[in-house]
């Protein structure tokens, strides 16, 4: 049974395709996030371990919640390795193990770009989509990246 939201089907279709790019995404860095907690090494081991923990940690949350969003919203949320894939923004390295400065600066590329495609994605929702649930569920996650980005970027100074 499609919701009856006041959203127009058509948009409500919209806004499922773009939060499955945006799941594939936040799948892409949850990964990332669990490679470098596995992998990192050094003198500050422990540290960037627990960080990295802690942000794995929180991605998983914003996983459920994109894909229970999707769920309301009538669609079928994707949940294979090759959808993640073929939907994200973000790229992967594989076979790649950088330092923990690089992992630090990658992990901060790829945050600072969700921030701009959200940014994106927000005004989509709210102007395009007539979705306002979307755009306002959507700026939360674009500010939990934001802290998130702040948090590296403070190890970077």
């Amino acid at each position: 049974m499609k919701p009856n939201i006041g959203i127009h089907e058509k948009n409500l279709n919209k806004s499922v395709v773009l939060l499955s790019t945006i799941l594939a995404d936040e799948m892409t860095l949850y990964i990332k996030t669990r490679k470098f907690h596995w992998n990192v090494s050094g003198e500050s081991f422990m540290e960037l371990h627990k960080l990295f923990q802690s942000q794995y940690t929180e991605l998983e949350e914003t996983i459920d919640e994109v894909a229970e969003r999707i769920n309301k919203l009538g669609g079928k949320t994707i949940g294979t390795m090759k959808e993640f894939s073929n939907l994200s923004r973000l790229k992967e390295a594989p076979d790649k193990y950088p330092n923990q400065k690089d992992m630090l600066k990658e992990l901060l590329g790829d945050h600072e770009s969700l921030i701009k495609d959200l940014r994106k994605d927000v005004e989509t929702s709210n102007d395009k989509n007539k979705d306002l649930g979307t755009a306002d569920f959507l700026t939360g996650i674009m500010e939990q990246h934001e802290t998130t980005a702040w948090i590296l970027r403070r190890y970077l100074n």
